[in-house]
């Protein structure tokens, strides 16, 4: 309950302040909660939204698998081998710091217009986080286990699925979380640059036109959608610490 209250007061102190925005800015620069509310449910009632969303969606859900898989895997096989973890540790970080957007030319030269250069551009922004948050909490693994592995004589893979990814299973959600969101900017920002369907070619055509509306009514359904998520990853992480 007492949660609930706080994220009630909260919510409504953002509604507060977005309208207090709306009156001050006028609808030419943020329109008011419900005429966006409004717009949404417009939106929503058209078809060819929905296949927008589908895009989106479809895009976002291959980058997210690509990121997870990808990126727990290599910060598995980097962080049961503590030289290469060492070694490889900065340049990760300095891909991780690199602008992802002065890539995009070379991903749409590699992967043309269609879906896959999407996907492609936020698996990039989620592998490497993914990875990195791995590789860190299987290098604090307390050195007990490691002797453990030894004395039973575990192979690479056992050790990796039996002993690193089970003991830093809540770093690993902490990094997922991170790689969730890193990737649905990916995607939309892929679709912002070059293509011709999706949410986030939605908010560039309305930028385009003037039109404020559209763009604060995809910009609040991604936001509901990507704070619901993360929610959902925040309590999966928290009953898998408890």
């Amino acid at each position: 309950m007492r949660r609930l209250s706080d994220f009630l007061v909260l919510f409504a102190g953002m509604i507060a302040l977005w309208q207090g925005l709306h009156w001050i800015e006028g609808d030419t620069v943020l329109t008011s909660p419900v005429a966006t509310i409004a717009r949404l449910a417009t939106l929503m009632s058209a078809g060819p939204f929905w296949g927008h969303v589908a895009e989106t969606g479809t895009a976002f859900a291959f980058a997210v698998a690509i990121s997870l898989i990808g990126g727990i895997g290599l910060g598995t096989l980097l962080g049961l081998n503590r030289t290469s973890a060492i070694v490889s540790e900065p340049i990760l970080i300095a891909l991780y710091s690199l602008p992802k957007v002065t890539l995009y030319p070379l991903v749409l030269l590699c992967f043309g217009l269609g879906i896959s250069a999407k996907i492609a551009f936020g698996a990039m922004h989620g592998m490497i986080p993914v990875a990195i948050f791995t590789m860190k909490a299987i290098m604090q693994i307390k050195p007990v286990y490691w002797r453990t592995a030894q004395a039973l004589r575990l192979t690479p893979p056992q050790i990796a699925l039996t002993l690193a990814l089970p003991a830093v299973l809540p770093e690993v959600l902490s990094g997922a979380r991170l790689g969730f969101s890193l990737s649905l900017l990916g995607v939309l920002i892929g679709e912002m640059f070059a293509s011709k369907r999706g949410l986030g070619f939605l908010i560039t055509n309305a930028m385009g036109l003037g039109d404020t509306a559209t763009i604060i009514a995809v910009a609040l359904l991604i936001s509901v959608f990507a704070i619901a998520a993360n929610a959902g990853l925040l309590v999966l992480q928290g009953a898998v610490q408890r």
